[in-house]
């Protein structure tokens, strides 16, 4: 059991991952003020654009470097694409409820025409993505070392740092205290002097960066090639980022149950005494968890008050 158990661990780390990061952004643009359903939209992006730079780059130069070269453009892409929900709905106050659900159907039927024209269908394959590698001595510590330093992705340990830095900059700067006050009394932060017109965009730019990097991630360490989609991710990541209480720690624990529970369905069919259950319960069980969750702490979420308001400047 325990073998089974260090052999699953690292891949549902890995599933971890990317759910964590665009869940991350999520945080970072709500707690502004602007809901981004865009997130599933902006991984598509990501995702396409970390293909075609690494299909682009990986004839010409060490498939390693091309690989982060490939996860650069992801979060650049994603952050560019992101200025479309920005300006929908900070500068022409639109719902931004249709401007996410716009994002994501825009990003699909944009992605895999392009993809078509590049390599005759739908898809971009890569040569290879990240090699998982032992951490030096920390591998070697009993029982830890074999669940958290074995067999790891580089992604893993700079989307953790990451984590830690959002975290302090949400709690510990004055651009933190400004980015919460938008998104909880955006006319009482600009009696203070805060541009919340500025403010929101920052916070919706780095929400579209690392879902594309989210995108990027899932694509060198999981998927393999681009198919035009990220399998709901994106709306996973919503639902951690709801299930988490837009908190940092909180989406982390909520992050890491979808990817356990994911991963377990993936491998179900190899753990003797999960093979009684069909294989379709499992699998659609992360979604499952997830409504129930989002409907058993619909009541008690505490969303930033003014998430989903457009602000207009001046008006009480």
């Amino acid at each position: 059991m325990w073998t089974l158990i260090a052999q699953i661990f690292p891949y549902a780390i890995a599933f971890t991952i990317p759910l964590l990061i665009t869940a991350l952004g999520g945080l970072f643009s709500e707690r502004s003020g602007v809901v981004n359903i865009g997130l599933e939209g902006l991984m598509v992006v990501g995702s396409f654009s970390a293909a075609m730079v690494i299909y682009s780059l990986q004839p010409t130069m060490s498939i390693d470097i091309a690989v982060w070269i490939g996860l650069l453009a992801a979060a650049l892409a994603g952050g560019l694409f992101s200025l479309l929900h920005a300006f929908a709905s900070i500068n022409l106050n639109a719902n931004q409820v249709i401007s996410g659900t716009a994002i994501n159907m825009m990003a699909g039927a944009l992605t895999v025409f392009l993809a078509r024209n590049v390599t005759g269908s739908g898809n971009i394959p890569i040569v290879r993505g990240l090699i998982r590698r032992n951490i030096p001595v920390l591998s070697e510590i009993p029982i830890i070392g074999r669940l958290f330093f074995t067999g790891t992705y580089a992604t893993t340990w700079l989307v953790l740092v990451i984590l830690f830095i959002g975290w302090f900059v949400i709690y510990k700067t004055s651009y933190g205290l400004r980015l919460r006050a938008c998104g909880e009394h955006p006319h009482a932060a600009d009696s203070a002097g805060v541009n919340v017109y500025k403010t929101r965009y920052i916070a919706v730019i780095i929400s579209g960066a690392f879902s594309g990097l989210g995108g990027g991630i899932l694509l060198v360490t999981i998927a393999g090639e681009f198919t035009g989609s990220v399998a709901g991710l994106g709306f996973l990541a919503l639902a951690s980022l709801i299930f988490g209480q837009w908190k940092p720690l909180g989406i982390l624990g909520a992050t890491a149950f979808f990817g356990i529970a994911s991963t377990i369905a993936n491998v179900s069919s190899v753990i003797p005494m999960l093979q009684v259950i069909p294989g379709v319960l499992l699998k659609v069980f992360p979604y499952v968890v997830t409504l129930i969750a989002l409907v058993a702490f619909s009541k008690s979420s505490q969303a930033p008050k003014a998430a989903g308001e457009p602000y207009e400047k001046g008006k009480r």
